[in-house]
C-alpha cells in the first residue's frame, strides 16, 4: 500500500494544551476513572470516539481503581462487535495495532493506506484487505505510544460519523492535541498499575559488555566475538556473564532481551 506523507499541525494553543493535560493526569489508580472521563470528553467534542490500548501485548482490559473496564463504561464501546478487546486476535491481525510495532508518530489510516509524517516502507508492506472488518472501522487516527521495556500502547480515535473514510481534516485540525493527551494518560495509567520490577534499577553496562552483548544478539557465540574483539573467549563469557549479574538474568537469552528493553543494543540488534 502506498504510504502518503503529510504535516502534522497544532490548532490548539500551548495553554490550552496544558490545560487539558493537566485533565488526563493520572498519578494513582484513583486519577484513572476521572482522567479517562476527560479524555472521552476531550475526544467527543471533536467529533471522535476514543479506544485505548495500554499494551497490545497483554489480554487484561484496561480498568479504573474499582476495576471498571474503561474501554466499555467510560469509552463507551457498547454495541455488538464492538467489545475489540475481547478479541485477543485483533493485536496480532488487525492493521492498527500492528502498524504501532512499526510506527512511533501518530498517523491516519483507511483502506487505500496509511497517511504518516515520513514514509515508512514497513507501513508500506501491512495488508488492508478487508481493512473495515480487521480494523472495525471506516478510518482511524492512531497514537503509538512506546513505554519503558519494550511495552506499546495502541490507541485510535473514530470518527462519530462511521461512514466518513477521510480523517485527514480531523488529523491537521486535531492529531497534535490528541497525541499529547494520549501519550499523558497511557503512560500515567501504565505507572500507576507497575507493581512488578522485572529489570534492577540504575543499571548501567560498560562499553564492552554492550559491545559483547550486541554480536550476541545477532547470533553470535562467544568463540566467535572472541574472534571479532581480538579478546579471549574467556574475556568474553565474562563481559557477557557480568551484564547478566547486573540485569538479574537467569540465562544469556535474558540478557540480551533486558539489555534490549533498556535500549543497549540498539536498532541494529
Amino acid at each position: 500500500m502506498a504510504s502518503n506523507v503529510i504535516e502534522l499541525k497544532a490548532a490548539a494553543t500551548h495553554g490550552n494544551i496544558e490545560q487539558l493535560l493537566d485533565t488526563v493526569t493520572i498519578t494513582c489508580t484513583e486519577d484513572i476513572h476521572d482522567a479517562a472521563v476527560n479524555l472521552a470528553n476531550i475526544a467527543q467534542a471533536r467529533g471522535m470516539q476514543i479506544a485505548v490500548c495500554d499494551d497490545i501485548s497483554s489480554k487484561e482490559p484496561m480498568v479504573d481503581a474499582d476495576g471498571t473496564i474503561l474501554n466499555a463504561d467510560v469509552f463507551q464501546w457498547l454495541d455488538d462487535g464492538s467489545r475489540w478487546w475481547e478479541d485477543h486476535r485483533l493485536a496480532l491481525h488487525s492493521p492498527l495495532p500492528r502498524a504501532c510495532r512499526y510506527e512511533s508518530e501518530p498517523f491516519w489510516v483507511n483502506k487505500h493506506g496509511f497517511n504518516t509524517r515520513w514514509r515508512n516502507s514497513y507501513l508500506e508492506e501491512i495488508d488492508l484487505n478487508d481493512f473495515e472488518k480487521r480494523s472495525l472501522c471506516k478510518a482511524a487516527i492512531v497514537i503509538p505510544v512506546h513505554l519503558p521495556f519494550g511495552q506499546i500502547s495502541a490507541s485510535s480515535f473514530i470518527s462519530m460519523d462511521r461512514d466518513k473514510e477521510d480523517l485527514s481534516e480531523e488529523f491537521a485540525q486535531h492529531g497534535v492535541l490528541f497525541s499529547q493527551i494520549t501519550r499523558r494518560f497511557v503512560a500515567g495509567y501504565v505507572q500507576a498499575h507497575r507493581t512488578k520490577r522485572r529489570i534492577p534499577s540504575d543499571c548501567v553496562l560498560s562499553k564492552r559488555e554492550v559491545e559483547c552483548l550486541r554480536w550476541a544478539a545477532i547470533g553470535k557465540t562467544d568463540k566467535e566475538i572472541s574472534m571479532i574483539l581480538e579478546r579471549s573467549h574467556a574475556t568474553i563469557r565474562y563481559h557477557i556473564h557480568r551484564a547478566g549479574e547486573k540485569l538479574d538474568s537467569v540465562n544469556r537469552a535474558q540478557t540480551i532481551f533486558k539489555a534490549g528493553q533498556l535500549g543497549y543494543l540498539g536498532a541494529n540488534s
